[in-house]
């Protein structure tokens, strides 16, 4: 038997943040976390989906839970919100950076960058930026950042990282999901330097049935892709089994920085969570260094 929530260990005292926290993933991350006693806030862009993702909970038993308007697409937005959880809890012990877009038309975000870049990558790095002075002093805070199999395939448009010629959706989710898993390896790598014991990991959940494949295909309406997608479905494990990488990321004691972990059986596509590869991109320092410094000029002040 694989690693699984029942083997969370209790989290009294914790304070953590998920982010795209009212469904999929992050509503199977904040049920396992607040099933341990950790206070647990939902970081979500729809206020109406986040009270009713808290009502669910609460009607299941669960309590500690707390609201927090976020919206990735906007770092005004982002810095708002760190400085409501800057001001309200004054300390943060675990912070799931799970929310995401998958293949969109081309939409720009607030500040003007491609909508799965800046969301996926951009929002969680600004945030996690504001929120680490939060972590620095508790007893073992970590950084999770969801990845997913797209990074395998991603690379970084270094040139023209928004798509502004020749747009592709998927081409663009590959660009921001390999984006996840360098920002994590070098957050890590940063803190280490300065002997933090913030630590920062990766996690992917294999092929998980949650609302980000479909609302894939209803934007793109494209059959081929329906078509594909149906043919997949019997592969598809529930979202609770692809939260268990990033919720062993977030809390198993022999998890370690700079580790990635994701589905163990069946080509990374689902099982129980295990260490797995990393896209070659994300393994050179150079490339990871170059993504930091481009993507604080994209996040400015």
């Amino acid at each position: 038997m694989g690693w699984t929530a029942d083997d969370i260990p209790s989290l009294e005292g914790c304070v953590a943040l998920v982010t795209g926290a009212n469904s999929g993933l992050g509503l199977e991350s904040v049920r396992a976390l607040a099933a341990r006693q950790s206070t647990v806030i939902l970081a979500c862009r729809s206020r109406s989906r986040a009270e009713s993702a808290k009502s669910r909970l609460i009607e299941e038993g669960l309590s500690r839970l707390d609201l927090l308007d976020l919206d990735l697409a906007d770092l005004v937005s982002v810095e708002q919100a760190a400085d409501t959880v800057r001001e309200r809890y004054g300390q943060l012990d675990l912070l799931l950076n799970n929310a995401g877009v998958m293949a969109p038309p081309r939409t720009l975000t607030a500040q003007g960058h491609e909508l799965q870049f800046g969301v996926n990558h951009l929002g969680h790095m600004a945030l996690t930026q504001k929120l680490l002075p939060l972590m620095a002093q508790r007893p073992d805070p970590r950084v999770v950042t969801v990845t997913s199999g797209a990074q395998y395939f991603g690379r970084i448009r270094w040139d023209d990282p928004s798509w502004s010629m020749g747009y592709d959706r998927y081409g663009a989710y590959g660009q921001s999901k390999l984006a996840n898993v360098m920002f994590a390896l070098e957050l890590n790598g940063r803190l280490r330097e300065q002997n933090s014991r913030v630590r920062s990991l990766a996690a992917h959940p294999g092929i998980a049935r949650t609302d980000l494949q479909p609302t894939a295909l209803a934007s793109g309406g494209n059959r081929f892709e329906a078509l594909a997608y149906r043919l997949m479905d019997p592969l598809f494990q529930s979202a609770a089994m692809g939260a268990l990488p990033q919720l062993h990321a977030a809390t198993a004691t022999s998890a370690l920085g700079g580790e990635h972990y994701g589905p163990g059986g069946l080509a990374g596509l689902r099982g129980h969570p295990a260490l797995c590869r990393i896209a070659p991109a994300a393994l050179d320092p150079e490339q990871r260094q170059r993504l930091w410094q481009l993507s604080e000029e994209l996040i400015g002040d």
